[in-house]
């Protein structure tokens, strides 16, 4: 369900949540939800970049605006991706105040049903070249470990997301340090899920491109986001500190602590040189002899920069270093307040960004069918394709933006969304 449809149905609450309507509810309400729309909708469009944009590690000045924007949203258009998903739990769940009693006990079951069918349509895709680039299998695993934590309040998931920042990356360096590739792939050997799509529990907990061991510090910090009144003008003015703050903090004590330590130099000598994506696609290993060369796995604890201990203070993409985490919260921080902040504040900007906003309301059909447009391009079974250019991309977020708009003026839902909102009414049945 969408978070526009979450506020036209619920009952009568300071905010909606996702099964309500209420006759006394604040017009800007709706307003809110929509600028969330919005900031998904721009999550989805930098996953379109980083699957279809022109990619260069250490963009120059040289490089043109395409190339960017992909370097702006590689690993952090995933990281605002899973922050609104924990959004969107809390919105199952209970906005400001968290569901009891029947309606508890069926929210839960309806964020299960929707990690199951998210399993299944995500490991499909992941029996694909695209291999542990498919984010939404993981996101099954991401709602099912948020379950304990939906009825918490948003300073306790605050203080979870912190400490989660600031202990998961150091301990699952660790853990894949005692790994070797022959130990996963004898774990994965009697993991039904690895071998069926070859990207198992493993991968889902630690080793993947998404591990939940990382990445659930921005599920939690996307739940206390949505317990939060973003209708409080102290709410906003805090967020609007707190956001560029973490940005800066993450960021710059990173750039820092790596050129007073000479960890630049040290991470930077263990890397080749790396002038586009096909370099960075050599790098990666292959775990199942059976997947296509050129699938987006990487070796265990590998990451995108390497085993060494030196990427914990790196703060690059998908680095999953406590500083990476804690600059992408900002950045996702920063982008949900503008952008609610924006449709609440400005009615003509909503009336204007409405095909962009209807992307964000079926955010699912749209991940899902963009996996499979690039597969079904001439010859580019891999991500990204062969063909990865600005203009592919332009393509990608037109064809999108087009497609969302007129689709939204005759159903309320995307065709996949409406398939999971159907398959989540079977939790009405709880008694």
């Amino acid at each position: 369900m969408t978070d526009i449809e979450s506020a036209k149905k619920a009952p009568a609450q300071p905010l909606p949540s996702p099964e309500s309507a209420t006759a006394t509810e604040r017009p800007s309400s709706t307003a809110r939800l929509v600028g969330v729309d919005l900031a998904r909708a721009l999550a989805v469009f930098g996953m379109f970049a980083v699957h279809t944009g022109p990619f260069n590690p250490f963009p120059t000045s040289g490089d043109g605006v395409g190339t960017w924007f992909v370097w702006l949203a590689s690993g952090r258009a995933s990281a605002l991706f899973a922050t609104l998903a924990g959004f969107s739990l809390v919105l199952i769940a209970g906005r400001l105040e968290p569901k009891n009693g029947l309606a508890g006990r069926q929210a839960k079951v309806r964020i299960v049903i929707r990690a199951v069918i998210l399993l299944v349509v995500g490991s499909a895709l992941a029996m694909t070249d695209f291999g542990g680039a498919v984010i939404i299998n993981f996101y099954a695993v991401f709602f099912l470990l948020a379950l304990p934590l939906v009825r918490l309040r948003a300073r306790t998931l605050a203080t979870i997301a912190v400490a989660l920042a600031v202990v998961t990356p150091q301990l699952a360096y660790c853990l894949r340090a005692l790994l070797s590739q022959s130990i996963v792939n004898t774990i994965d050997s009697y993991d039904p899920i690895a071998r069926i799509s070859g990207v198992g529990v493993l991968d889902f907990l630690l080793t993947g491109f998404f591990p939940a061991i990382t990445w659930m510090t921005f599920v939690v910090t996307g739940m206390a986001l949505g317990r939060l009144d973003l209708a409080s003008g102290v709410v906003q003015r805090r967020l609007a500190v707190v956001g560029p703050a973490l940005i800066v903090f993450g960021y710059g004590v990173s750039w820092l602590a790596l050129r007073l330590t000479g960890g630049a130099e040290k991470i930077m000598g263990g890397m080749p040189e790396m002038k586009d994506f096909d370099v960075l696609k050599d790098r990666g290993a292959i775990k199942d002899p059976g997947m296509a060369e050129g699938s987006f796995d990487l070796p265990v604890g590998g990451g995108l920069w390497g085993p060494d201990a030196w990427g914990l203070l790196a703060a690059e993409p998908h680095s999953a270093s406590t500083f990476d985490l804690v600059g992408c919260i900002g950045i996702a921080i920063t982008v949900i307040l503008c952008a609610t902040v924006a449709m609440d504040r400005l009615p003509w900007l909503r009336r204007l960004a409405a095909p962009v906003i209807a992307v964000g309301t079926m955010s699912l059909t749209l991940y899902v069918s963009h996996i499979l447009v690039i597969l079904a391009l001439p010859g580019e079974a891999v991500t990204p394709p062969q063909s990865a250019s600005f203009e592919l991309l332009l393509c990608f977020v037109v064809g999108a933006t087009l497609f969302a708009a007129i689709w939204s003026r005759f159903f309320r839902r995307g065709p996949l969304e409406y398939l999971l909102n159907s398959a989540t009414q079977l939790a009405n049945r709880v008694r």
